[in-house]
């Protein structure tokens, strides 16, 4: 299968877009295996450097998982206010403890403009683009999470570092880098 939706500047992206390989995430802030692929793809990050663009959607399993939509608005919120990936990376960093209070605990430490945010999150202002992320990964295939694409196309294959960065050099060298 491959992208539904193509990476565009509303995407939460890491690296530039001119990047040999484009690495999109379809994740669930409470889910453990993404919480496990975070580290993992931190790792394939530092090794590819500018071959590599990360971008991360939101797939919030909300059955399994009753806190991923809340963390999921928490970092549109906090990406309103500049500060996506701050959110992101404390959410996963953070993951056993997920919930509101970790949630107000990491307004205060990224200082985000408390008021804002909770009223961003009392009036589910981004519940439709997590929704949208959800349904273009649903139109892409992903059926669990991490829900992984490399250059738009669908990466079944380890999400551990060493198999995921050598899918993503072997990318990056069919792409001429």
């Amino acid at each position: 299968m491959s992208l539904a939706i193509p990476v565009s500047a509303t995407d939460h992206a890491q690296g530039s877009p001119e990047a040999a390989v484009t690495l999109v995430e379809y994740g669930d802030y409470q889910c453990p295996y993404c919480g496990l692929a975070y580290h993992e793809i931190k790792k394939a990050q530092k090794r590819l450097g500018a071959k590599l663009r990360f971008v991360f959607r939101n797939f919030p399993l909300n059955q399994a998982h009753p806190q991923a939509e809340l963390a999921a608005e928490s970092a549109e919120a906090a990406g309103a206010q500049g500060k996506f990936w701050e959110m992101h990376d404390a959410l996963y960093e953070n993951q056993q403890q997920l919930g509101q209070p970790l949630i107000e605990a990491l307004v205060e430490r990224l200082r985000l403009d408390g008021e804002k945010f909770e009223a961003d999150l009392e009036t589910r202002k981004f519940q439709s683009h997590v929704k949208h992320d959800f349904m273009g990964g649903v139109r892409s295939g992903v059926n669990g999470t991490p829900g992984l694409f490399i250059n738009g196309q669908r990466y079944d294959g380890s999400w551990e570092e060493q198999p995921l960065t050598d899918a993503l050099l072997k990318a990056a060298a069919a792409a001429g880098a």
